[in-house]
């Protein structure tokens, strides 16, 4: 048997899904919450295929598991006017909300959200293929960075409780939000990272327009009603459809204030210059990325090996964070590739609710023959597949290849593969690393292995220069959800972290008046008497 056969053999019949994990029936989303009602809608849909393949007469089928709908322009711009209807030039019911109200609005969510988990968490694990107990992980992280944004707030709204006094004015400073969001997330995050730009726009006083990412789009309807239920009418309003037809009308509008989307930059860039207020526009942008390792003949070879197989393979390598590209010193590369290689073929693969699984079938439907168009390219160009079985695919699965010698001549240089291969380049200087990620149009994290201070040293200080985070001995990652997430060049615009989110979606503003004494009677008696939401010496416990 075939190694490719064996890959087939994972893939099993519907009567062999293990009850715990298979979904009661499909789920066709005919509704979409719009200015505080569920919708309904029976226009054209989407039918979503999961890139888990069924065994079946007629051979491997990737399995049907439900529709959304597929809306118009039309439904798009009854949710932008909702949204701004909602927010009222700053006057709305939610923007002039109290925080402590708001928080309130948030948490009653988040209660509703929990109810909702066990059919989120088969619904992430069907649509995108992540093994069970990372999208039981998603789910519960995503609980606690909501919890942490309303302690951040809380604790935001703390230190503005006070009046500042200088020069004889008295002011006191705040946050206050932006305007209409339009906000969409993507499909290898599709509940965790959409909410961590999602909630922080709400809970700010924003309101929004959210998009579902392609895959990744069914987990959210069951939360649809959550929102609805817990915020003013049109706080919140989802739109459907083809991305391309429904968004760049929104952005020529005008009427959205604030732009977040996790995906490419190149799309990114053609919204933004669809906005005839281009000063008006804010943008929170997580883009591409290409991460390195560099591994200097100082690293330890053992940690140095484990780091880049969780860096590069985690999710099947479908991160922002991932490791993309390895660079290794010459005089290492040979051992760094053998072990390297070794550590890749003992993953497990299989279907996402098996114990301990580690490889698992990719949604994007083009994704395998895009990644084997890069294997044949890397080995055009001079490259050998290192790892046994390196690049086998069946349907929707795909092998991990690790790739050596990389060169600047082969795709994989340069283009963000987002999937499990490893291209590993061999260096003799320390520069040629440091030329790649000067000359690369992505600048979101590094990763270096050396147990010598001075060499590390003679890294950091170019490299935080060139990139966001310098990760010291491990792999590039997100967490903890309080650092700051951001990335120069084409990587990132704004900075994500819980803190940091909740500035994002936010401006100072202040109330300041002169010192006199009919100007202190004035502030004390509106104080007094909680006239104002913002101006108030209120403190949230």
């Amino acid at each position: 048997m075939s190694f490719t056969e064996e890959l087939a053999k994972m893939f099993v019949g519907e009567n062999e899904i293990p009850e715990k994990f298979a979904l009661a029936e499909e789920l066709h989303q005919r509704e979409y919450l719009c200015n505080g009602e569920m919708k309904s809608w029976e226009g054209k849909v989407h039918e979503v295929f999961s890139p888990i393949c069924i065994r079946t007469e007629k051979g491997l089928q990737r399995k049907l598991i439900g529709t959304y709908p597929v809306c118009t322009e039309k439904e798009a711009f009854e949710a932008l006017d909702a949204a701004v209807a909602a927010y009222d030039n700053g006057r709305g019911e939610w923007p002039t909300m109290g925080v402590a109200d708001r928080i309130h609005c948030v948490e009653k969510f988040i209660g509703k959200m929990r109810e909702q988990k066990e059919i989120v968490v088969k619904l992430i694990m069907w649509e995108i293929g992540k093994s069970y107990t990372d999208s039981v992980k998603e789910f519960d992280r995503t609980v606690e960075y909501i919890y942490a944004t309303i302690d951040a707030l809380k604790d935001l709204d703390r230190d503005s409780s006070r009046f500042t006094i200088e020069q004889g004015i008295v002011a006191q400073i705040r946050r206050s939000p932006l305007g209409v969001v339009l906000c969409m997330g993507p499909f290898n995050y599709p509940l965790n990272e959409t909410f961590t730009t999602l909630i922080p726009a709400i809970i700010m006083g924003n309101t929004l327009l959210f998009k579902p990412p392609k895959h990744g789009t069914l987990l959210h309807y069951p939360l649809l009603k959550a929102f609805k239920e817990c915020f003013p009418k049109g706080v919140v309003n989802t739109i459907y459809g083809r991305g391309n037809v429904i968004i760049p009308g929104l952005m020529q509008s005008g009427k959205i204030n604030v732009l977040t989307l996790i995906g490419s930059s190149k799309v990114a860039n053609e919204l933004k210059k669809l906005h005839p207020k281009v000063n008006r526009l804010r943008a929170i942008l997580g883009l591409d990325a290409k991460n390195a390792a560099i591994i200097t003949e100082k690293a330890d070879i053992k940690l140095s090996v484990q780091e880049t197989v969780l860096g590069s393979l985690s999710f099947n390598g479908q991160r922002c964070t991932a490791l993309k590209i390895v660079f290794v010193h010459r005089s290492i590369a040979d051992a760094f590739v053998q072990q390297l290689s070794e550590e890749v073929n003992k993953l497990s693969y299989g279907m996402p609710w098996e114990p301990g699984v580690s490889l698992t079938p990719l949604p994007e439907p083009n994704k395998p023959a895009y990644l084997k168009a890069c294997i044949e390219d890397a080995e055009l160009h001079g490259a050998r597949i290192m790892n046994q079985n390196g690049g086998a695919h069946s349907e929707s699965f795909v092998y991990p290849a690790v790739l050596y010698p990389v060169n600047n001549k082969m795709k994989l240089y340069r283009e963000e593969q987002f999937g499990p291969l490893i291209p590993v380049i061999p260096f003799d200087e320390l520069e040629e690393p440091i030329e790649y990620l000067i000359e690369s149009t992505h600048g979101q994290q590094v990763s270096i292995f050396s147990n010598d201070q001075t060499e590390l040293a003679s890294l950091i200080d170019p490299l935080v220069n060139q990139v966001s985070r310098v990760n010291i001995n491990c792999q590039c990652q997100r967490g903890p959800d309080v650092f700051p997430f951001t990335g120069r060049k084409d990587s990132a615009e704004g900075t994500l972290s819980v803190v940091d989110a909740l500035r994002s979606f936010s401006i100072r503003s202040l109330v300041a008046a002169k010192l006199t004494d009919g100007n202190k009677q004035l502030i004390n008696d509106i104080v007094t008497a909680a006239d104002s939401n913002f101006l108030s010496t209120q403190f949230i416990f």
